[in-house]
């Protein structure tokens, strides 16, 4: 029994070594309009995704580029053995989160207040090798 939770734990740390992670908090966009910039690159190659992020014309793709720079530097880190070229990064997951909400009045006619939410969101970029992925199936 020893034996096989060893293995297993070693078959995690692996796993765990391939993968780079990368958040972004409360960024000052809608979830919504985020969301939609993330669904662009999702499962896709890191160099596609970049690629598609620098022509996008949303305001939260230069975010989302940033984001996804930051999580293979984090993969490099890890993986210093290993050249980016070989590796063949794409992203594993990408996610949008809610974050916290502003509040503001609004004036309104006849003496009235309208609530303005300003919004805001969590990014999170999962990084990961396809070379040690193909190996380990």
């Amino acid at each position: 029994m020893g034996a096989r939770k060893h293995n297993m734990a070693e078959r995690l740390k692996a796993e765990r070594k391939n993968k780079a992670v990368a958040r972004l908090r409360n960024c000052p966009t809608s979830p919504r309009k985020m969301r939609l910039v993330v669904d662009l690159v999702r499962g896709k190659d890191v160099n596609t995704a970049l690629n598609i992020l620098k022509f996008s014309r949303k305001h939260a793709a230069k975010d989302v580029h940033k984001l996804i720079l930051s999580a293979v530097a984090n993969w490099k880190v890890k993986n210093s053995d290993v050249r980016i070229e070989d590796a063949n990064l794409y992203i594993k997951e990408i996610f949008v989160d809610e974050g916290r909400m502003l509040k503001r009045i609004r004036t309104a006619p006849q003496g009235r207040a309208h609530r303005i939410r300003k919004r805001s969101n969590h990014v999170t970029v999962v990084v990961d090798s396809a070379v040690n992925n193909e190996s380990n199936n």
